[in-house]
């Protein structure tokens, strides 16, 4: 599959592809006995006033229309000019103006043509380039958000000189290892991503002790499918940070299901009912679920459903991907 993109993406084979599809419609369109030299000949006519107005002309477009326009007119007058007399030549006919017109109707229809797919592909590599620039960025603020978070944990502890620092700092050195190394990719083994939650949620235990009823169930054929890297851990991690340990009724419920197409996400958590859902939404560094929305909208456009509630005490969020 990555090498079927990658020949699509070819600049050279997406030019020849284009010249011979074009060269069948002339080769079906063109009556005579030479049709298929006839079709050749006007490929090589049209071709040098397609790149020369691309290369050349059509970046003078943003900075001067009217140079543009006038270019692009002498660009195809000159080619047809050359194209009529050439024809004469070898055909012994007359000068014609309306032989003439004809042609630079056809040059000016296939340079408009040029120009539309050229700013169509433009377009489309600006987007994609543009949407990987702000995935890694957002992939840039995740990793120091949770680093953070978790040195804070380590902080505490060291304090109070725990003996479960060491085991501890093996978690976090898993975790860590986790997201320097094997996030390089768009998309990553959901498998690791689940693995990656599972030593997470055990860090958390070991900080939390007693004090919180802790679950986590995976469900399903996970060891196929693939995501985004580091986008669960933003609601887990989210439900940790906000958890309400004041009372022995603190808790954290994750459950992830996975069919052939789908993966079902929620996790609850338990928080203080004073706290504002947009608090929670936000976090102290401003990062949090904003930039996971982001990231959903980005690489699940019209593949997700994500539901975020705040009920009494109860905090849940509930996330459907489509594969």
């Amino acid at each position: 599959m990555a090498k079927f993109e990658k020949l699509i993406d070819n600049k050279l084979l997406q030019n020849i592809f284009v010249w011979f599809c074009l060269f069948i419609i002339l080769l079906v369109s063109t009556q005579g006995g030479n049709s298929a030299l006839i079709s050749l000949y006007i490929i090589l006519f049209l071709a040098p006033v397609v790149y020369i107005n691309n290369l050349y002309i059509l970046p003078i477009l943003k900075q001067h229309k009217g140079l543009f326009f006038f270019l692009f007119f002498i660009n195809a007058i000159a080619f047809s000019l050359i194209a009529v007399l050439l024809i004469n030549y070898f055909s012994d006919d007359d000068f014609e103006l309306k032989k003439l017109i004809n042609f630079i109707g056809i040059m000016i229809l296939a340079v408009s043509f040029g120009v539309a797919i050229k700013l169509a592909r433009d377009s489309f590599t600006r987007r994609q380039q543009e949407k990987e620039a702000q995935l890694k960025l957002l992939k840039a603020q995740l990793n120091p958000h949770f680093l953070f978070n978790t040195l804070n944990n380590l902080y505490g502890l060291s304090v109070v000189k725990s003996d479960k620092l060491p085991s501890l700092m093996l978690k976090l050195s898993d975790l860590l290892r986790y997201s320097l190394y094997e996030t390089k990719e768009t998309f990553v083994s959901l498998e690791k991503e689940i693995n990656y939650l599972e030593n997470y949620i055990s860090l958390e235990k070991i900080r939390l002790e007693e004090k919180t009823a802790i679950s986590f169930h995976k469900s399903g054929n996970y060891t196929i499918q693939k995501i985004a890297p580091m986008l669960l851990i933003v609601f887990v991690e989210n439900a940790f940070k906000h958890l309400s340990t004041e009372n022995n009724n603190s808790s954290v419920h994750i459950n992830i299901n996975v069919t052939d197409d789908k993966m079902m996400f929620i996790c609850t958590n338990t928080i203080d009912k004073i706290l504002p859902i947009k608090n929670m939404e936000k976090g102290k560094s401003g990062i949090g679920l904003h930039n996971a929305k982001k990231r959903l909208q980005l690489m699940y456009p019209e593949k997700h459903q994500l539901s975020i509630t705040k009920e009494n005490n109860t905090y849940t969020v509930e996330l459907i991907l489509t594969f």
